[in-house]
């Protein structure tokens, strides 16, 4: 069997206790603060959130380059066959097309497209892994993933819009109207994109019950191999009540992550989602 390294970047929001689990490799967004720059899993959300709210202005999120892949890819192949490498969302990221500019250097590195964001990447890259066991040709592997991309089920329930506003992505209406009847919005990944898809009002641990039963029921043919529940420093109360919606559905996997920076620079604190592929394969 080809020895077949998995690869991902780092808006994949993966505890490291996950990543050598599923014995995969990290490539790091970089993050912007002021004059300071650290590497994504470096700075703890709560300073991005600090930083934020003291300057009024959000975090930059820098993809990672060419040559940082190519160096990244040269590295891997010295003990690997081959690399699948599963990339952020090329509608959100330049990361993507970097990655494929990278690998052209290199007969045995494959880019997925993930056509998404944070632990959604990571439900591809776990589904690859399994293949790895049995299958031997990467681009089987690849093609095979590809065709479940678009039964990722990647969703998260926002506290409040600032964050969207600060990143242009809401106007400054919808903001105040959030704010004063405490609704809280739904952002979907469809087609590659953030999109507002659903908006729930009130306490905001009960917001993440009504969410959690929503999409459970709207999307109810998941595969029940893996689940995560993925939250940028969410309070305690939300993470059980999450945690006790998805426990009625029998999924063999729960994991929970926290966000990197990507999720935490445009969505904010207490942001939580429930992440899983939705074709019970």
């Amino acid at each position: 069997m080809k020895k077949i390294a998995i690869t991902l970047d780092s808006a994949s929001d993966l505890s490291k206790e996950l990543i050598e689990k599923y014995d995969f490799k990290i490539i790091s967004f970089g993050v912007t603060m002021g004059d300071r720059f650290f590497y994504d899993g470096d700075v703890d959300p709560m300073e991005i959130f600090s930083y934020a709210d003291k300057n009024k202005t959000l975090p930059k999120t820098n993809a990672v380059n060419e040559e940082a892949f190519k160096e990244f890819f040269a590295g891997i192949l010295k003990d690997y066959d081959a690399i699948i490498h599963f990339s952020l969302s090329s509608e959100m990221s330049s990361s993507y097309q970097n990655a494929v500019n990278a690998s052209k250097n290199f007969e045995n590195v494959y880019v997925v497209d993930s056509r998404t964001l944070s632990t959604g990447i990571a439900l591809e890259a776990i589904y690859a892994r399994k293949l790895t066991e049995t299958v031997d040709k990467p681009e089987e592997i690849v093609k095979a993933v590809e065709k479940r991309i678009p039964s990722v089920q990647t969703s998260f329930i926002i506290e409040r819009l600032d964050y969207l506003y600060k990143g242009g992505r809401c106007s400054s209406l919808a903001l105040l109207g959030a704010n004063l009847l405490r609704i809280r919005p739904e952002i979907q990944v469809l087609d590659g994109s953030m999109k507002n898809t659903e908006k729930f009002r009130g306490k905001m641990s009960d917001c993440v019950t009504k969410y959690c039963r929503f999409t459970l029921e709207k999307y109810n043919h998941p595969d029940k191999s893996v689940i995560f529940i993925t939250h940028s420093s969410a309070e305690p109360e939300m993470v059980e009540a999450a945690k006790a919606v998805v426990a009625e559905y029998g999924f063999e996997n729960v994991y929970e992550t926290t966000a990197g920076c990507t999720v935490s620079s445009h969505c904010g604190k207490n942001t939580l989602g429930i992440l899983y592929i939705n074709d019970a394969e």
